[in-house]
């Protein structure tokens, strides 16, 4: 038991540094393609960053991948596959 929360906490450690930091109103992130630069930086290759945008249920960053059916938002992905998020004003 001690083992399986010592490593949940070392995950939330590791995935806590992979955040984007916003300021102010609303970001143009909400709007597809209008990344940071920083979290250009943190996406591993391969995402279509041009359809990504920052989702307000989750703070997290999402991009559409079109598969041969259909089209799915899909997590943005750091290049260790930890989802991108954005830090939550205190």
């Amino acid at each position: 038991m001690q083992k399986r929360i010592a490593i949940t906490i070392t995950l939330v450690s590791i995935t806590a540094g992979c955040s984007a930091q916003f300021t102010g109103g609303k970001s143009k992130a909400f709007e597809p393609g209008n990344l940071p630069d920083s979290v250009v930086a943190l996406a591993e290759p391969g995402q279509d960053l041009a359809t990504a945008r920052l989702m307000p249920e989750d703070n997290c960053f999402w991009y559409e991948h079109s598969g041969p059916v259909e089209t799915t938002l899909v997590p943005l992905r750091a290049t260790n596959g930890a989802p991108i998020c954005a830090a939550r004003d205190a």
